[in-house]
C-alpha cells in the first residue's frame, strides 16, 4: 500500500460530489474524500488503514459487504457496478450504487480500487412505485378483459377502457421518468413575510375545489412552486401534475403537445403521440407562460375548458377529459385582451380565482429565510461547508431590488457558494442600489421586462447563452430568452 496518497489525487477527490474512498488490495482504507465522511457521519481521522466495515472502536454497519466486494470483484476485471440496501445506523435505511474500478500502479503487485458511492433510494424507490402501480392496472385491466369476454359488446366497451387506461398510464409513467431525469423535488415555498402569508391563504381558500386558477408574478417569482402546493393539496394530489411552458416551444408544435397527434399527421409525425391534456385526463394541468399561447390557439384552448372536448391531429374522433387547469403568466393580460392578443372569452375563463405571486422587492422579510435555504442547499449540492453568512452579506442583498426575484436570488448565491474558499459566504457580484426612478408606477410590465433584459444584454455585451451570458443571469434557458426577445422586439442594436 502507498506510504501516502498523492495529494493532487486527494484535490481530486475532494471536488467530486459523491462520497468516494479508495481501498488497497485487502479492503483497507488508503483515503476517503469529506464528502463520504458526511455522508455517513464518520470521523475522517479513523477511516485510515481500516478495514471496510470496521471504523475505529466501532463499526460501520454495512454487513456483508466486504463479502461482497470480495465476490464480485474477481482479479480479470477492471469494473464492477452493484446495489446494496441496508439500514444505515447514521442516516437510516438506503439504497447505495456501487462503483468499484480497479487502480494498477507501476508495480503490477500493487493495486488499489475506488469506490465511489451514490445514493439511488429516492430513484429507486420512485421506480419501484410505477412498477408497482403498473402490475396495479395491468391486473385490474387483465380481470377487466376476463370479464368482458362473456358478452361481446362488454368485451368491446371494456377493451376500449383498457386502451385507454393503458395509454394514458403510459403516457403518465414516461412523463414522470422526464421529471426524474431532470432531478426534480418537490420544493415548499419559503417565507413568513405578510405578502408570501397570504399566498398561503388563497391557496387553503381554492386548493380542494376544482376551479381554474391563473396566477399572475413577475419572471422567477415562483409561480410553478404556487401551482404544485395548490395541487399537492387538491383532491387530485396523488395524480402527477402536468407541466408545460407556452413560451418555451415554436408555435408550430404547441398544438400537438396539448392535444397530441396521430401518426402520419404532419412531417415527422412517425408515431401516435398523447398531448398533455389526454396525460393529465382526472389530474390537474398547468400551463406556464400563458400569455404566450398564440392566438390562433386559444379557441381550442378554450373548448377543453368549456367542454373537456378536443381532438388529436390528424384524427377526426372527439376525446373526452376532466382537467383542472392551473395557468400562469407574467404579463398584464388584461392589456392584451385590450390590444386584441388574447381572447376575451378565454381571459374570463381563466380568470375565476387569480393568485398573484409578489415580488421579491415585496417580501424583504422572506430574503434571510430564503438565503439560509439556498445556500445550505447549494453548498450540499456542490460539497461545500459554508458556516457563517456574515451580516454585510445580508444587508447588500436587503437593499438590492432584485428585478429577476427570487431566480436572481438563487443565482447570486451560487456564485457566491462556488468562490467561497472557506466556510463564510462571500458574495462576487456587485449587487447596486436601484436607481432613483424604479419606484416610477407609470410602466407596463412588459416596458419593465424589457428595459430589464436590454440592460442585461448590455452588461453582458449582447451575450444570449453560455458562461457568463444573459441567459445565466436571467434564469430561463437560451430558447425562452430568445423567444421573448422576439416578443419583444429586442435586437443587437
Amino acid at each position: 500500500m502507498p506510504a501516502a496518497f498523492p495529494e493532487i489525487h486527494n484535490s481530486i477527490l475532494e471536488s467530486i460530489r459523491e462520497p468516494l474512498i479508495v481501498l488497497d488490495q485487502d479492503l483497507k482504507v488508503v483515503t476517503a474524500n469529506n464528502v463520504f465522511s458526511q455522508t455517513f457521519g464518520i470521523n475522517p481521522d479513523e477511516t485510515q488503514g481500516v478495514l471496510i466495515y470496521e471504523l475505529g472502536n466501532r463499526q460501520w454497519d454495512i454487513p456483508g459487504l466486504r463479502k461482497l466486494l470480495e465476490d464480485i470483484l474477481p482479479q480479470n476485471t477492471n469494473f464492477d457496478d452493484f446495489e446494496v440496501e441496508h439500514n444505515f445506523e447514521t442516516i437510516g435505511r438506503k439504497i447505495m450504487h456501487l462503483n468499484a474500478r480497479r487502480i494498477y500502479g507501476g508495480d503490477s503487485q500493487t493495486q488499489l480500487i475506488l469506490l465511489v458511492i451514490e445514493d439511488v433510494t429516492e430513484r429507486e424507490y420512485y421506480r419501484r412505485h410505477l412498477e408497482e402501480m403498473v402490475e396495479q392496472r395491468t391486473a385490474e385491466l387483465s380481470a377487466a378483459k376476463q370479464d368482458a369476454e362473456k358478452n361481446r359488446q362488454a368485451a368491446e366497451d371494456a377493451l376500449f377502457e383498457i386502451k385507454k387506461l393503458k395509454d394514458g398510464l403510459e403516457a403518465e409513467r414516461a412523463y414522470l421518468q422526464e421529471e426524474i431525469k431532470l432531478v426534480y423535488n418537490h420544493e415548499n415555498i419559503v417565507g413568513k413575510s405578510d405578502a408570501i402569508n397570504y399566498v398561503f391563504y388563497k391557496v387553503e381558500q381554492i386548493a380542494d375545489t376544482d376551479t381554474n386558477v391563473l396566477i399572475f408574478g413577475e419572471t422567477g417569482t415562483g409561480k410553478e412552486l404556487v401551482a404544485r402546493a395548490i395541487h399537492g393539496t387538491s383532491l387530485r394530489k396523488n395524480s402527477a401534475l402536468i407541466k408545460m411552458n407556452c413560451a418555451a416551444l415554436p408555435s408550430h408544435l404547441i398544438e400537438s403537445e396539448l392535444f397530441g397527434h396521430e401518426k402520419g399527421a404532419f412531417t415527422g409525425a412517425q408515431s401516435r403521440r398523447l398531448g398533455r391534456f389526454e396525460i393529465a385526463n382526472n389530474a390537474t394541468l398547468f400551463l406556464d407562460e400563458i400569455g404566450e399561447l398564440p392566438l390562433e390557439l386559444q379557441p381550442k384552448l378554450l373548448r377543453v375548458i368549456d367542454d373537456g372536448e378536443f381532438e388529436r391531429l390528424g384524427s377526426s374522433e372527439t376525446k373526452k377529459v376532466d382537467v383542472r387547469i392551473i395557468a400562469a403568466t407574467n404579463r398584464n393580460l388584461e392589456e392584451e385582451v385590450n390590444k386584441g392578443e388574447f381572447r376575451e372569452d378565454l381571459w374570463y375563463r381563466l380568470n375565476i380565482f387569480p393568485v398573484t405571486m409578489p415580488p421579491l422587492r415585496d417580501r424583504i422579510d422572506d430574503i434571510p429565510l430564503l438565503v439560509n435555504f439556498y445556500v445550505d442547499r447549494i453548498s450540499k449540492r456542490l460539497g461545500k461547508v459554508i458556516e457563517k453568512i456574515p451580516s454585510n452579506v445580508i444587508d447588500t442583498l436587503l437593499q438590492y431590488h432584485w428585478p429577476g426575484n427570487v431566480r436572481e436570488l438563487e443565482n447570486v448565491l451560487e456564485r457566491a457558494v462556488i468562490n467561497s474558499s472557506d466556510p463564510k459566504l462571500r458574495l462576487v457580484d456587485e449587487l447596486k442600489k436601484p436607481h432613483k426612478d424604479t419606484a416610477r408606477t407609470d410602466k407596463t410590465l412588459e416596458n419593465v421586462e424589457r428595459e430589464y433584459i436590454i440592460r442585461v444584454l448590455e452588461q453582458t455585451k449582447w451575450k444570449v447563452s453560455g458562461k457568463n451570458s444573459a441567459a445565466e443571469i436571467l434564469g430561463p434557458d437560451r430558447s425562452t430568452l430568445r423567444a421573448r426577445m422576439r416578443k419583444l422586439n429586442i435586437g443587437k442594436p
